[in-house]
């Protein structure tokens, strides 16, 4: 998949406008101008300010409106349980983590640009009729992640009653309980994967505490046997593969 594939739909998403400036003979001021059918049109000075207003909350998007939350907080409770402290490093679950998202949430960008990134780069939807559409796909992966307690907290919060269809639910509700539907999912995830790691560290404990060894640190002992285990089982396919597959379900 491109990476206009993913960088597309999220601005579009957010509301962004990009008008071709070929043949400007300079900068704009900032303004709009009405066409004769309603249509606005956006100065090139204007559009490279809302161009790189957006781009700064691209990061907060990915983190957001995708699967990435769910993927770091698992990878980084299991570098917890393993106790390797910075092995594998920062930079190295960030790229995991990124790289899995881009695979789950590959489905998902491929429906927005079908339907919103082609028909607007082929002028055949306007940015507001694009920005519909391209949030479409990205609110049915949401609302099949987001549990119905989150989702009815954040509407008594806000003073709703209910909604009659998922269409109704309002976007930043929905971010919202997304969040923390995913948050929810990732440490129980992280508990199931720490159980193992928690009950080697109890029993190496206990044998160094039972020899008399009390100044020795248990961390040191164990460390070999949670690798060894780890490796045995072909844990990071077992990591990776459930939480790809969590998505999916």
């Amino acid at each position: 998949m491109r990476l206009g594939n993913f960088v597309l739909p999220v601005l579009l998403l957010l509301g962004v406008s990009i008008q071709p400036a070929w043949g400007q003979s300079g900068l704009e001021v900032l303004n709009v101008t009405t066409g004769a059918e309603g249509e606005q049109t956006y100065s090139v000075t204007l559009q490279i300010l809302i161009l790189m207003t957006l781009l700064s909350l691209l990061p907060a998007g990915l983190i957001m409106l995708t699967s990435f939350t769910r993927i770091i907080i698992v990878l980084a409770l299991l570098r917890q349980g393993l106790g390797t402290q910075q092995t594998p490093s920062n930079q190295v679950l960030i790229g995991l983590a990124l790289f899995l998202t881009l695979f789950v949430m590959t489905p998902v960008f491929d429906r927005v640009h079908s339907a919103a990134v082609e028909p607007y780069m082929q002028e055949q939807l306007g940015p507001e009729q694009a920005v519909v559409e391209a949030s479409g796909p990205i609110r049915e992966f949401m609302l099949a992640q987001t549990r119905e307690n989150d989702l009815a907290m954040f509407a008594r919060i806000s003073g709703r009653d209910g909604f009659e269809s998922p269409d109704d639910v309002p976007f930043t509700l929905l971010i919202a309980s997304f969040v923390t539907s995913e948050l929810k999912t990732a440490f129980q995830i992280g508990f199931l994967i720490l159980i193992p790691f928690l009950i080697i560290d109890l029993v190496v404990a206990g044998v160094l505490m039972s020899m008399g060894m009390v100044m020795l640190s248990p961390l040191i002992i164990s460390l070999p046997f949670k690798v060894m285990l780890f490796v045995l089982v072909d844990g990071w396919a077992l990591i990776m593969g459930t939480l790809a597959s969590s998505f999916f379900t």
